[in-house]
């Protein structure tokens, strides 16, 4: 089944404008999933909204959005007004200011999503810019309206097409200085860096997507597939008891011995 773009619009550079589309660059679609259930009755459990004062369901078309001015006090805003507020950015991405790649820390980053032409007209359009920017190691900042709130967004050339990234807000990122400032500035023992560096060369290979293999999720469809099998069997009730506890991982008081160990054993499995 064709996956639907999850926005449309234009993207923009002064007078250079092409049609363009979004789509998200990531997907949970393959995460296991659960849904909660009557165990009685193995019937789904729903969910409704009720008035917390009488108790009473409200239905769907009596919800409106509120913004709270004070305790039990609310601003109620329709939808229509909502609309009303939608800015230029809901549907163009006019790009206002570039800025060098490596200018823009990973913190920054939030979610991406992959850009490309919409229209066979506009492709020319949408090259050059992609290229100019490939071309002087740039991104493009921007802003776009999603979810109703406006972001402020990076785009990334990258291949044939260009990653949009939306970007954390300012008072999302914390100062790393509030968390790092406890840790010595003194320099690494100079005897532990070269096998320390050793350990790295023998432990480097090249990035591979099943290094950020998820081994819950795979033990999960292990689970799954284990309690299909015992669907149809009697379920036999575990004995009570204390579990035996795994022993807790004792202090390593050497560094550098466990340094020497670590360079060993990585020595005589013959790793590369």
């Amino acid at each position: 089944m064709a996956i639907r773009p999850y926005w449309k619009g234009y993207l923009k550079l002064s007078l250079v404008t092409c049609p363009v589309q979004m789509m998200p660059a990531t997907s949970e679609n393959e995460k296991v999933r659960f849904h909660t259930l009557n165990p009685v009755t193995q019937n789904r459990v729903v969910s409704h909204y009720v008035d917390a004062v009488t108790g009473k369901d409200v239905k769907d078309e009596d919800e409106v959005k509120a913004y709270q001015r004070g305790e039990n006090e609310y601003v109620l805003l329709e939808d229509e007004e909502l609309e009303n507020v939608a800015l230029e950015s809901t549907k163009t991405i006019d790009i206002e200011v570039f800025t060098p790649r490596n200018s823009v820390e990973w913190i920054w980053l939030d979610t991406p999503y992959y850009l490309s032409p919409d229209d066979p007209v506009g492709q020319e359009a949408f090259s050059v810019i992609r290229d100019a920017m490939a071309a002087e190691d740039m991104v493009g900042i921007s802003r776009l309206v999603i979810a109703r709130r406006e972001r402020a967004v990076m785009l990334e050339p990258r291949g044939k097409g260009i990653v949009l990234w939306t970007l954390r807000y300012g008072d999302e990122v914390r100062d790393a200085e509030n968390y790092f400032d406890r840790v010595d500035d003194q320099p690494a023992d100079s005897q532990m860096m070269p096998l320390v560096q050793q350990l790295i060369k023998k432990q480097t290979q090249h990035w591979n997507p099943k290094m950020a293999s998820d081994p819950v999720q795979e033990r999960l469809l292990d689970l799954i597939e284990a309690k299909k099998k015992q669907m149809k069997k009697p379920v036999k009730a575990k004995p009570k008891g204390r579990e035996k506890a795994e022993p807790a991982p004792s202090n390593v008081i050497n560094i550098m011995e466990a340094l020497r160990k670590s360079v060993d054993a990585e020595n005589r499995s013959g790793r590369h």
